[in-house]
């Protein structure tokens, strides 16, 4: 795109502005030429001097928990480049491109080469304002429009300073900025508290499934020790077996050599990877397909009606139903199949039962692997669990779907109006950094 079409881009984007208000660039707003970290690798530490990389910055703020560490020597000597200090601006330039923090510590950190600092020149723009400026999306859609990408998303050093921001006099800025940081905060607390009672939502939810997968449905019924520690006690008259006990059919899907990634087609027959569950459903991606020869070679691992499809690696335990329109598609890589005998078992009360927590944690110990949990056919098949008679099985089921129904609904209400706070958020922002808001102040 050339200069003067992205100019023009800008300007119908941002629409009419106040009298006295500038449409300014973002180099002409700045005390000193933009900066980014080391574009090395440092030695990490268990301690020393925190190291932020454009992870550091969560939902606009910086982030220390969890964060790298490096050298008082190596923060000496990249501090010569870069230094973050008090009310500074953070943007990620690279993977995560537009994220937007302002410095509000004042001890020191260092940062690495994919966030570029900002430092804004105090006697133009105040810090507080020109970090909303910069959330705002006639600014993000500015940055994805001056991005590269190659094999991750960036804009480069000479392009964030051509970003166009609408700039009042600082008095307004003062205003606008005690305006959003009052109105947000409210907004704010509403989300966090939409947030909360989903959670608790989804917990009770837990609460309840674990409740009826180990207990039954009737309280009155006899318990015995299931042998199992997390597990406890499960009605007398259940069984406990082990999952290999439950299939006619456990094994897991080609080896790498059997099918590689340049084998993948768009629309063709879907490949169902760790990634293609959620929520006990295979969720398709039409960009992890093969054609007719391939899955052809691959017929043994097609789905049938009621499989069950395993991660084995990755988040061990998840796993998804298949379902009528998803027969024919092929067990991928990364996962693991298995064909339950339908004379004992109901394919759903499987997947609900590994829903649980416990179940998953338990699994998680018993897989192998030194980079990540890796998960084979002996352990999957060796899973000790507790089995209803098959109508029981039904009957919790219904149960389960009657009760987690309601909570559904709850949690999509909770859900849709957290996301139309986020989207009044946003366009609030927007609104008062571009002047199309008159804000008054009680």
């Amino acid at each position: 795109m050339s200069q003067s079409n992205f100019n023009d881009m800008v300007v119908s984007w941002m629409g009419t502005i106040p009298t006295g208000w500038e449409l300014r660039r973002l180099k002409t707003l700045i005390s000193e030429p933009i900066t980014d970290g080391p574009h090395e690798t440092p030695e990490f530490l268990s301690e020393g001097i925190p190291f932020l990389s454009v992870d550091g910055i969560q939902e606009g703020e910086l982030v220390f928990d969890g964060c790298r560490f490096i050298s008082q020597a190596a923060h000496n000597e990249y501090q010569k480049k870069c230094l973050p200090r008090l009310d500074d601006l953070l943007l990620g330039k690279a993977a995560s491109t537009g994220k937007i923090a302002r410095v509000k510590v004042d001890f020191e950190f260092s940062i690495w080469s994919p966030l570029a600092l900002i430092r804004p020149k105090q006697s133009e723009i105040i810090s507080d304002f020109l970090e909303y400026s910069l959330k705002d999306f006639t600014t993000q859609a500015q940055i994805d429009c001056l991005c590269t990408a190659n094999t991750q998303k960036n804009i480069s050093m000479q392009e964030i300073p051509l970003l166009i921001l609408s700039v009042p006099s600082k008095h307004d800025q003062r205003r606008i900025s005690t305006y959003l940081d009052d109105q947000t905060a409210k907004i704010d607390r509403l989300i966090e508290m939409r947030r909360r009672q989903m959670e608790l939502l989804k917990e009770q939810r837990a609460a309840l499934i674990l409740q009826a997968v180990t207990r039954g449905l009737n309280s009155d019924v006899p318990m015995k020790d299931s042998g199992i520690s997390w597990l406890g006690e499960i009605p007398s008259h259940w069984s406990m077996t082990t999952l290999g006990r439950l299939a006619t059919l456990l094994q897991t899907g080609p080896f790498g050599s059997q099918l590689h990634s340049h084998e993948y087609i768009e629309d063709g027959i879907p490949i169902i990877n760790p990634s293609h569950m959620g929520e006990g459903l295979i969720l398709h991606d039409p960009k992890c397909t093969v054609d007719e020869e391939t899955a052809s070679r691959l017929s043994r691992h097609f789905l049938q009606l009621g499989d069950i499809v395993f991660a084995r690696r990755g988040e061990i335990g998840r796993c998804a139903q298949v379902h009528k329109d998803e027969v024919g598609w092929l067990c991928g890589t990364g996962s693991m199949l298995m064909r339950p005998d339908s004379r004992v078992l109901e394919p759903a009360f499987l997947v609900t039962l590994f829903q649980l927590k416990n179940l998953k944690e338990s699994l998680t110990l018993q897989s192998v692997g030194s980079t990540m949990d890796n998960l084979n056919t002996g352990i999957l098949a060796g899973i000790k669990l507790p089995l209803p008679p098959r109508e029981e099985q039904s009957d919790i089921l219904r149960f389960i779907q009657s009760k987690s129904s309601k909570t559904d609904d709850l949690i999509s209400a909770y859900s849709r109006q957290q996301s139309l706070l986020t989207e009044y958020r946003a366009a609030l922002i927007h609104e008062c950094v571009t002047g199309q808001r008159e804000v008054k102040l009680t």
